[in-house]
């Protein structure tokens, strides 16, 4: 966790570790939610992005018996 300071302009700068890790770019779009007392950023992805990010998910919930 790192700490940032709000400008005068009530800008941040997203700290360079986070940025590393969550490969953003310049110019990349985030959407902001206000959950509950905090902000969570998430950064959009085009969907060519998102293609298999679900691979390796564990697909064997359990069903409702009407749904089966």
């Amino acid at each position: 966790m790192e700490g940032v300071k709000i400008s005068p302009k009530f800008q941040v700068v997203i700290p360079k570790k986070l940025r590393e890790a969550l490969k953003l770019s310049v110019g990349q779009k985030v959407q902001m939610i206000a959950y509950g007392d905090r902000i969570e950023m998430i950064p959009l992805r085009t969907l060519s992005e998102m293609k298999g990010f679900l691979k390796g998910i564990d697909t064997a919930v359990q069903r409702e018996p009407d749904r089966i």
